[in-house]
């Protein structure tokens, strides 16, 4: 397949008065062999775009295309699209190597050649020796290797993976993911895996979509992401733990370039931020700093704030500290912080590069202009 084209895509249910606008004008480039994952809340449109991929759900209006051939009216059969869902959709009455054998038999291909492809999957998900086995005897993990093989096994042009990581348990989800890496890397195929867990996303993915209120909201790669998202949403869906928001006051030069949040809390920006606060000319706006980019240990070329500890969570590897200054909460990750107590006055240093504005009434990062 050559590159897969999304352009102005909608979709609408029940149109008239009580319809739902599910998808919303989304144009989307993914190159051919790239591994994307579109990322985003329940109900945000992930779900009727892959549909309308596949072909199972009717386009209200747009384009997509796989190269310059357009798919609006292809059937499902034509598209050579294949999917895993989250519920596994196995045969019960069917041994591992009937459920994997299947789409081919449904195509007529020979059983010779059908029992040299199962073997060639079964070998690459490490289950060959669960052939003769029913779906009813597997664990969860197992089930899910069957159920990625099947689609696999077809040779698709594309691969759509839905929330297919929901049922499993933590360990066997990290396990899952570095096989499923591992797949793509073998194959070079594109595949599209649908999630709501950031986590997955930006672990499997060479690129991102990101999508909010049936919108997308930003797509790209995984550091452009997390170091310069588009939006609040965007920053605020992107990262663990969630970024630290906190509406501020902008006085310009008269205050060398700081966002006053509060009475006695200020945060200084960075040469661009302050060019781009000064050409937007708003004097309030939303500032987001990462956990990850505030530190109680001294940053070289860093500013600081103060305020008392509130808590203290320890994690193992790390510890987040909740802060209050003046009534304005914030967290640290840190390194595992063991004798801070409650109260305990804590100095917090930070990069003034790592604090990103965002527009009060759009939401957007307020970027300098070139």
């Amino acid at each position: 397949m050559s590159t897969l084209k999304i352009k102005n895509l909608n979709k609408i249910y029940n149109p008239g008065k009580n319809q739902v606008h599910a998808v919303k004008d989304l144009n989307l480039e993914i190159q051919d062999g790239e591994f994307v994952a579109l990322l985003g809340p329940s109900g945000c449109g992930k779900t009727s775009t892959l549909r309308m991929i596949v072909g199972l759900e009717s386009i209200t209006s747009g384009t997509i295309m796989f190269g310059d051939e357009v798919m609006n009216e292809m059937t499902p059969e034509k598209r050579n699209v294949a999917m895993a869902f989250e519920s596994y959709a196995l045969y019960p009455n069917f041994t591992v190597f009937e459920n994997l054998s299947f789409p081919l038999e449904v195509r007529n291909i020979e059983s010779s050649i059908r029992t040299k492809k199962v073997n060639e999957i079964a070998e690459m998900l490490q289950i060959s020796d669960l052939l003769n086995q029913k779906p009813g005897q597997l664990s969860g993990g197992q089930q899910q290797r069957i159920s990625l093989g099947r689609a696999l096994i077809r040779d698709p042009a594309v691969f759509i993976l839905d929330e297919v990581m929901s049922h499993l348990d933590a360990h066997l989800k990290f396990k899952m993911l570095f096989e499923l890496k591992k797949i793509h890397q073998n194959l070079k195929k594109t595949m599209i895996y649908v999630t709501h867990d950031q986590m997955e996303a930006l672990a499997l993915s060479d690129k991102v979509a990101v999508m909010a209120n049936s919108e997308l909201q930003q797509f790209g790669n995984r550091n452009s992401l997390y170091h310069q998202p588009k939006n609040r949403f965007v920053a605020d869906f992107i990262g663990e733990p969630a970024t630290n928001f906190m509406d501020a006051e902008y006085n310009g030069e008269e205050d060398q370039g700081q966002m006053k949040v509060g009475d006695s809390l200020n945060f200084f920006l960075n040469e661009e931020s302050i060019n781009a606060m000064n050409n937007a000319k708003i004097s309030e706006a939303t500032i987001g700093i990462r956990p990850q980019n505030l530190s109680v240990e001294p940053l070289v070329g860093g500013k600081s704030v103060k305020g008392q500890l509130l808590i203290n969570e320890f994690l193992g590897e790390r510890s987040i500290l909740e802060i209050e200054s003046n009534g304005v909460h914030y967290k640290v990750l840190s390194y595992p912080q063991r004798n801070l107590n409650k109260g305990d006055t804590m100095t917090v240093y930070y990069h003034p590069k790592d604090v990103m504005v965002f527009h009060p009434e759009t939401e957007e990062l307020v970027m300098e202009t070139p």
